[in-house]
């Protein structure tokens, strides 16, 4: 149990809490192949600094939180439609166009890998984009305006659409967020040196899942979740291909407080079931000298 949740879970019992709106955001597996590996693909894994509000020190994907100009201008785009996407997604086209555009757009600010092309059918070269990719940052260039200068196509085909967990509502920071899975497109080469993480790592799922387990990869519910999920594709074209059959039922953890002991659920995911008795502090007892 982090040390924040049983009096923010008191709280909320009680009424209390003011509970967060949470914030739209998409994160990307990004998957690569490597010869001869039994164990299947690799994950692009960053270390956030400890510095970092939310999450420090865990190991996640590259990913972070819808930027609204996403939703009214549309890039020129391959694949599936906005619209599609919506349906696929379960929101409306333009929260569809955002989040997609918000995986595209951090998978390019934090890995250094464009899921674009100058068509279709194509992925756009690999070259030094530092400055594009700082000014993406900074929010001084929208992704549909980066594109537009480049003539380069989203290609949204790339993406395979794997979970959608929300952060529970106890929580100080939330996050509605859709994880999707995607190959590492030929010819490009992901960033070793990210600027909100310390370390990056290609890790196979067997490998970070057991290395979470040991205690050597810290990690939040739904990144070791969608590892152990990852564990039997064999390819990066496998997990694709898998995707197009997951439900993107949004996962939300829930708690339950009777008395001092609190547990914690998340609804298909009984592994990561919470539970125990945690005595509320009260002031400290009176000095005896």
């Amino acid at each position: 149990m982090p040390p924040g949740w049983p009096a923010r879970i008191r709280a909320l019992a009680a009424g209390e809490l003011t509970v967060p709106v949470p914030r739209q955001a998409a994160t990307v597996v990004l998957l690569r192949d490597t010869p001869g590996d039994g164990d299947g693909p690799q994950a692009y894994l960053l270390r956030r600094r400890s510095s970092m509000a939310f999450a420090a020190g865990m190991y996640a994907y590259p990913g972070g939180g819808v930027d609204p100009r996403d939703a009214e201008a549309a890039p020129d785009w391959a694949g599936p439609s906005p619209q599609e996407w919506a349906a696929r997604l379960g929101v409306d086209r333009a929260t569809a166009q955002a989040v997609v555009c918000a995986a595209v757009r951090e998978t390019f600010e934090e890995a250094g890998v464009l899921l674009a092309g100058p068509d279709a059918a194509t992925i756009a070269p690999d070259r030094d984009w530092s400055a594009e990719r700082a000014a993406l940052e900074a929010h001084e260039l929208s992704f549909a305006d980066f594109l537009r200068r480049h003539r380069l196509v989203l290609r949204s085909d790339l993406l395979g659409g794997w979970a959608r967990w929300v952060t529970p509502a106890f929580e100080e920071r939330r996050y509605d967020t859709w994880f999707f899975v995607a190959a590492m497109p030929p010819g490009q080469r992901a960033a070793r040196e990210v600027g909100e993480a310390d370390r990056v790592a290609w890790l196979t799922p067997a490998e970070a899942v057991r290395g979470h387990a040991e205690g050597r990869y810290g990690m939040l519910p739904p990144t070791v979740s969608v590892l152990r999920e990852l564990r039997p594709v064999r390819s990066a074209a496998q997990a694709l291909e898998a995707s197009r059959g997951r439900t993107l039922t949004p996962v939300l953890g829930e708690a339950e407080l009777t008395g001092d002991r609190m547990t914690v659920r998340w609804s298909g995911y009984e592994e990561l079931t919470i539970d125990g008795h945690f005595p509320e502090e009260g002031p400290p007892a009176d000095d005896p000298q």
